[in-house]
């Protein structure tokens, strides 16, 4: 039973006490969940952190590797490269006296990340829940919008923990609301999908990261490390969810990354949406055909495919941003 006293989110994750936070789209996506991990640590929960990496896992060191198709990275952990999202974080949660390792999922189809998430969770022995965590919403797009944003990795992601089983809650968490605009995302089509997913009892609400928190402001520490630590490569995600946090408003710059592009940024930035992961997966239309995927292109090349299709389907469906 939900209540308006406390998010559904956390309503369903009450039971949990082994919980796995899982960054779904690579890079900095981690980041976003950053903020629930450490309030469901701070309920007393066990918790893990993920993430689908960009970084080139395959040159780290044998030891390195618990699992197969999993990385542990630690503060120390060496790599090529400075690029290095996974590490940064797990640098500043050593800083800041919390549990300091990373894993790190390189990035792949559904079939080999299922594998390797349940060897993750083999790992850890067990876990009672699973919360993919989107920076933005494209991962919320079914695919017949007019734009999917960049939905790869997301889409092996939502495969993958679509199914394991074995796993009794397994949720989605989006923040980020109006930065994947730049990737031709229309955010109405956004609403209009949480509203359909609403009424099939799949959405589980929204609420705000609060900049004077605790969470909120380990946060903004956090994003702003990483900053530092990456000055060449910013999370342009992260930097505008962490200006919302802050209460800027508008064409608000902090990375020479967007300086010829137009910023918006908002308070609805600071939101969480929350989906039931299995509801997400039952309505998106091309799910099922990335099952036997092995390589993040053959999912962008099925993704082609199918709105190849779409226009003898039916229009892509079309919403001003």
């Amino acid at each position: 039973m939900f209540s308006l006293r406390e998010p559904a989110l956390f309503t369903r994750l009450r039971d949990a006490q082994r919980v796995l936070v899982a960054g779904a789209g690579g890079g900095f996506d981690i980041y976003a969940g950053l903020p629930l991990a450490l309030a469901l640590r701070a309920a007393g929960k066990e918790v893990h952190l993920a993430n689908l990496s960009f970084a080139d896992l395959y040159g780290l060191d044998a030891d390195v590797w618990p699992a197969h198709g999993v990385a542990a990275v630690r503060p120390d952990t060496v790599a090529r490269g400075t690029y290095f999202p996974e590490r940064t974080l797990a640098q500043w949660l050593e800083l800041r006296g919390l549990p300091s390792t990373v894993y790190a999922f390189p990035s792949t189809g559904v079939r080999p990340l299922r594998a390797a998430y349940r060897a993750l969770i083999s790992h850890l022995g067990g876990v009672d829940a699973i919360v993919l965590v989107d920076g933005g919403t494209d991962i919320l797009m079914r695919g017949d919008e007019s734009g999917l944003g960049t939905p790869e990795e997301d889409m092996a992601s939502l495969g993958a923990v679509n199914g394991l089983d074995e796993v009794p809650v397994r949720l989605v968490v989006c923040v980020g609301f109006g930065v994947d605009s730049y990737h031709g995302v229309s955010h109405a089509l956004v609403l209009e999908n949480l509203a359909a997913l609403d009424r099939d009892g799949a959405y589980l609400g929204a609420f705000s990261l609060p900049g004077a928190g605790r969470e909120g402001a380990l946060y903004l520490d956090a994003v702003a490390h990483a900053q530092a630590a990456t000055p060449d490569h910013p999370s342009i995600v992260n930097g505008s969810i962490a200006a919302a946090v802050r209460g800027e408003f508008g064409d608000i710059q902090f990375t020479e990354r967007t300086k010829h592009s137009e910023l918006f940024i908002n308070p609805l930035m600071a939101l969480y949406f929350c989906v039931d992961a299995l509801g997400l997966a039952r309505r998106n239309l091309y799910l099922d055909r990335l099952e036997r995927t092995h390589l993040t292109r053959q999912i962008s090349t099925v993704i082609e495919e199918f709105r190849d299709e779409l226009p003898r389907q039916r229009p892509p469906r079309t919403i001003p941003h």
